[in-house]
């Protein structure tokens, strides 16, 4: 009923919309997302016949070319038709016309009624949104923002249109008049074409089956609501919903690196991936399903970066990994959780090198892993448990920092030492000389273990496996490393095999969890998905010893003094 072909809005030398292919039919209900500025609100505009600057290509809607059709029959559909909730509340309303008075007059345009049965039906739209008589009787200032919104919905279904659209609907209201809201949005879309305009990842989630992503003017992944939230496969689809805080989300809040350029060259979003490749900067990716899903990106979506296939390995005929399997995907964390002894550490040597496995592949970035050799280390580096013995004692800060570049003879004397205090910088180390010329035993361990990763990050590695990183570490000190490996990631589009005991920890800094018991991996998913609903019996039993932690802990911090007051 609604196709949208090729649909192209330019302002200038700016292209606001760069080719937008949609299909739409009677009850499908699509969400839109993406940050301020992709060409949201300007696709609902184009739909409505108001939209402003060049715009080309084709609406079509039941078989008539929108773009063609003159201002007058536009307008007799508008409203009638097609109708859209507008963002701005405020502006969408006459300050002057009492609510009901406003109502009837968008019923009267388009109907031939009687002034009674225009005024009856304006009523009964308004009570169907929970506006009574009072409230129809006032002006919009003497309404809340939530009863506003309701107006504009029952302003909207006046007519019975056959497409609705709702541009961030929701964005000013709060919590519980957003959930009021929903249940009405959900009874107004029901039977018609709906298109959602949001940022809000949680009301394209209660409301549509589909959603489009849309960055810089162009859709880059579009798939079932439900599948695409959970399983994000477009590098900036995961870095929206990285940024969204949703109550089921465990791990921190992390952005995305740079900010929207509508670059006219290339995929317009390769300058901020993390897995960008030559081809991303001088083609534009094609929307094509894979996997039963659309996605536009020369990779494919989200690519692996680290494979590990049946690997096992034994010491003295003692099993310490048996038949491991895990995928580490370009620009994620994942955290690999489980008792002393499960085998984390020793999964993490082998994949350095540092130990032979019996059986088993290595792949990184699709090339099989053999010899460790210059490199594999240029790509992937390891910050170990202990700092102040991974960095050498007869080593001052900046000829450790130096020394993964000295050995690799990247550049020049000069080049590696600007590349020294920028990473120094990175990890917010001074690079003073009286800095520079400190060793180990004259720094914190939190400075040491900066320092540590400042030297695995020299020759910028596409993979940071942190062995218990924090485990010798105060809180404090602790809290300000992972936030800074966080920012790392965020930063550099690192990927990162992060190695805990502590599940809550991981909780907080990964996408993915594998747990380990015993040298095999028992359980992996996303994060939240495997803390909230563990299906192995071990992963339950962390789980609940880590929760009964902390709440002994709070019961002891809560315990009055007994040696307060001896008296």
């Amino acid at each position: 009923m609604l196709q949208i072909k090729d649909l192209k809005v330019a302002f200038g030398e700016a292209e606001v919309l760069r080719g937008i292919d949609l299909d739409l039919d009677a009850g499908d209900s699509l969400s839109v997302v993406g940050e301020s500025g992709a060409g949201k609100t300007t696709l609902g505009l184009c739909i409505m016949g108001l939209a402003t600057g060049r715009v080309s290509g084709e609406v079509r809607f039941k078989g008539k070319d929108l773009l063609k059709i003159s201002e007058e029959d536009f307008r007799r559909m508008r409203g009638r038709e097609i109708a859209m909730v507008f963002q701005n509340v405020e502006d969408a309303l006459d300050p002057v016309q009492r609510i009901q008075d406003q109502i009837a007059e968008a019923i009267h345009i388009h109907n031939n009624a009687t002034a009674t049965d225009v005024e009856l039906r304006a009523k009964k739209l308004l009570l169907s949104v929970g506006l009574n008589g009072d409230k129809a009787r006032a002006y919009p200032h003497q309404l809340s923002g939530g009863e506003r919104q309701r107006v504009l919905i029952s302003m909207a279904l006046a007519n019975d249109p056959d497409v609705l659209i709702l541009d961030e609907p929701t964005a000013s209201l709060d919590a519980l008049t957003k959930a009021d809201i929903l249940k009405l949005f959900r009874s107004a879309i029901a039977g018609r074409i709906s298109l959602v305009i949001t940022h809000d990842l949680s009301l394209a989630a209660g409301l549509t089956e589909q959603m489009a992503v849309l960055y810089a003017g162009r859709i880059v992944e579009v798939g079932r609501t439900d599948e695409l939230l959970s399983d994000p496969r477009h590098p900036y689809t995961r870095g929206l919903i990285r940024s969204y805080p949703g109550m089921t989300m465990t791990k921190d809040l992390q952005g995305i690196p740079g900010r929207m350029d509508h670059c006219l060259e290339g995929c317009p979003f390769h300058k901020r991936c993390t897995q960008r490749i030559e081809i991303c900067r001088i083609k534009v990716p094609q929307l094509r399903k894979i996997d039963g899903r659309l996605i536009a990106c020369h990779r494919g979506g989200i690519v692996p970066l680290l494979e590990i296939r049946h690997l096992h390995k034994s010491f003295d005929s003692c099993f310490a990994l048996c038949d491991i399997n895990l995928t580490l995907y370009e620009g994620e964390t994942l955290a690999l959780v489980g008792e002393s002894g499960s085998g984390k550490s020793t999964l993490s040597r082998v994949i350095m090198g540092l130990y032979d496995q019996d059986r088993g592949d290595i792949i990184l970035e699709g090339q099989e892993v053999g010899k460790r050799d210059a490199a594999f280390f240029s790509r992937v580096q390891m910050i170990f448990q202990n700092p102040k013995e991974s960095v050498s004692h007869r080593m001052n800060v900046l000829d450790a920092v130096l020394e993964p570049l000295n050995v690799q003879k990247k550049g020049d004397r000069e080049e590696r030492l600007i590349r020294a205090k920028e990473v120094l910088d990175c990890v917010e180390l001074p690079f003073s000389d009286d800095f520079l010329d400190r060793y180990p035993h004259q720094l914190s361990g939190g400075e040491v273990q900066r320092v540590a990763i400042a030297r695995a990050l020299a020759l910028g590695p596409k993979l940071l496996i942190a062995d218990e990183p924090t485990s010798a570490l105060d809180p404090s000190v602790q809290a300000k490393i992972l936030k800074l490996l966080m920012d790392l990631q965020e930063e550099m589009g690192l990927a990162m095999l992060f190695v805990t005991h502590d599940i809550a920890l991981a909780r907080k800094v990964s996408d993915r969890i594998a747990v380990m018991l015993k040298g095999q991996i028992v359980e992996m998913g996303a994060t939240n998905e495997v803390l909230s609903h563990p299906e192995h019996s071990y992963t339950r039993r962390l789980v609940d010893c880590a929760k009964s932690y902390q709440r002994d802990s709070k019961e002891i911090n809560q315990r009055p003094d007994r040696d307060s007051n001896p008296g």
